[in-house]
């Protein structure tokens, strides 16, 4: 608090008189108690941040005496590679370095973090409707929330579903690969791999489109 010590009248004897200044002092004790307070108040209720990291699942390798297996089927499948100015470049189906039977060779299409979802979603739509009327039914309470996640699980299962294969290039960003994934579970793909080296064939389209930018 602050004090103002009272002071007397100004000299004696004859002539005008000058009332003498007082000096002011602060006492900083309850100020003090206060920040220590405050302080000890925002440690106890403050959250704590908590790293957080991606969880990859990668397939268990198989046992010397496993049968090979079969062919993976690629027709319903869409291989994204990231590379610099977090832009994207994606072929669908298998990769053909010259024309078959099949179709004909790769050519890349480009894209980027603002288009990919809504590409995605477009060659995924049945799955994304089954999804959403899923969603329906758990914020109507017509399904518990296991039963939702059950059934949501199942849906992205599907093996008719769009599959995904990230790759990455040496230009490409940390955080490109992290928002790709998470692109995967909003655009419903339930089954993807992600792959941090291309081949040879896929790097030298990917040099002759990245000149361009």
């Amino acid at each position: 608090m602050a004090q103002v010590p009272e002071g007397g009248g100004g000299g004696g004897g004859k002539g005008k008189k000058r009332a003498k200044k007082g000096s002011t002092h602060i006492d900083m004790t309850p100020m003090v108690d206060l920040a220590f307070l405050l302080l000890t108040f925002f440690i106890l209720t403050t959250t704590m941040y908590k790293p957080s990291s991606l969880q990859m699942t990668y397939p268990v390798p198989p046992k010397p005496d496993d049968p090979p297996p079969p062919p993976t089927q690629l027709s319903n499948a869409v291989t994204l590679l990231l590379t610099k100015n977090d832009q994207i470049f994606y072929y669908k189906g298998e990769f053909r370095k010259e024309a078959t039977e099949k179709g004909p060779p790769t050519t890349l299409t480009q894209t980027n973090f603002k288009d990919v979802q809504k590409l995605l979603v477009e060659n995924n739509k049945q799955t994304v409707a089954k999804l959403n009327e899923v969603a329906k039914e758990f914020n109507e309470k017509k399904i518990t929330e296991d039963e939702y996640n059950e059934k949501r699980k199942a849906i992205k299962g599907d093996k008719d579903n769009l599959k995904a294969i990230i790759k990455t290039d040496a230009d490409a960003k940390y955080r490109n690969m992290i928002d790709m994934v998470d692109e995967m579970d909003i655009s419903g793909i339930g089954s993807y791999g992600v792959v941090d080296k291309l081949k040879p064939e896929e790097q030298a389209l990917l040099d002759v489109e990245k000149a361009k930018l």
